[in-house]
């Protein structure tokens, strides 16, 4: 049989819907470094979706490189960025937000960051006498879905923003699966809270349709010199129009969103699929990637067949393994996999 690939959001080229744009476009000269129409069109749906045209977009190749420029952005040199202790900038980012010369600053807790644990940080740390010896707190860091999965509730990130207001943090909002969070169905949040409660987020796109590309929202305006701070750090395309092109079709006729609900449904189906085998998930789920525990010798045969990735040990005898859906997944293959259970 074909392999089968549940190993991340990203395995595929883009939505048809995307391709046929980007051939339209094709030979079509545009101005470059993001100053051309179709640039300021797609800032401007994805502004009026999310309730705030005054704002501003900004257009990055990729995830790390947004989540690198948005912080070092945010922050003054002494400053650091608090996330949970599996954020995806403190695990899965090779440093690169050290690298820019920041500390990422963990918060005790695996997948959410809490009100109650950051109020707690920010606390001891201000009532620590050598604190002015200490990296400063600079801003909060979460990412809706999480690196689990997980969802946020409404009144959590408003719980969240009441903090960061009272220490004059600023928010920042990951969205690299932005996409599968806003179709699942227990979600709460909307694309206007985002907005409303964040002082920056990003709309992924490479893992939700696009050939690449993410969309980094300023809800109260970008700075005139981001772009500037961007550029000096490598994340200024020439051709700023490429990933403008495809946002511009994800907020055409609701393709995001679409495109969000088929990789939930897929994941679903998968869990469904693992309970009913009587299997455990490591933790219950509600977005594309689909976290569960299988025996170590059943991962080792299921490798034989299929793309996935082992997550953790969970002990002597069983693995956690990541399956991950995605606007490209086919119910056929979500069957065939459970078939191999």
């Amino acid at each position: 049989m074909a392999r089968l690939f549940f190993m991340n959001d990203y395995n595929c080229g883009c939505a048809p819907e995307i391709l046929a744009r980007l051939t339209k476009e094709n030979l079509t000269p545009h101005v470059g470094y993001g100053s051309d129409e179709i640039t300021k069109e797609a800032a401007q749906k994805i502004l009026d979706a999310a309730g705030v045209p005054e704002g501003g977009v900004y257009f990055a190749a990729g995830g790390t490189q947004a989540n690198s420029i948005v912080i070092s952005h945010f922050l003054k040199t002494y400053q650091g960025v608090i996330c949970a202790q599996t954020g995806h900038i403190n695990c899965h980012e090779a440093g690169a937000i050290e690298a820019m010369g920041h500390k990422v600053l963990t918060l005790p807790e695996k997948d959410k960051v809490s009100a109650a644990a950051l109020e707690t940080y920010l606390k001891a740390f201000y009532e620590d006498e050598s604190y002015t010896a200490m990296v400063q707190p600079g801003m909060v860091y979460i990412s809706h879905p999480t690196e689990y999965g997980s969802l946020y509730t409404l009144s959590e990130v408003e719980a969240i923003r009441a903090v960061c207001n009272t220490y004059g943090l600023p928010l920042y909002i990951d969205g690299a699966r932005l996409g599968y969070a806003l179709a699942a169905k227990e979600n709460e949040l909307t694309l206007q809270d985002l907005a409303r409660l964040s002082d920056a987020f990003y709309i992924g796109g490479t893992k939700v349709g696009a050939l690449l590309g993410e969309a980094i929202v300023f809800p109260k305006g970008m700075d005139k010199l981001f772009p500037t701070h961007a550029k000096r750090q490598g994340a200024m395309l020439a051709k700023g129009f490429v990933p403008a092109i495809q946002f511009s079709e994800l907020f055409t006729d609701h393709l995001y969103e679409r495109l969000g609900r088929h990789g939930i449904d897929m994941a679903m189906e998968l869990k469904k699929g693992l309970l009913e085998k009587g299997y455990a998930l490591h933790i219950d789920s509600y977005t594309n990637q689909q976290f569960v525990i299988l025996p170590e010798k059943v991962v080792q045969a299921l490798r034989e067949n299929v793309d996935f990735e082992v997550w953790e040990r969970k002990d002597e005898d069983t693995l956690v393994v990541r399956f991950v859906t995605s606007w490209s997944t086919k119910k056929e293959d979500v069957e065939k996999l459970l078939s191999l259970l």
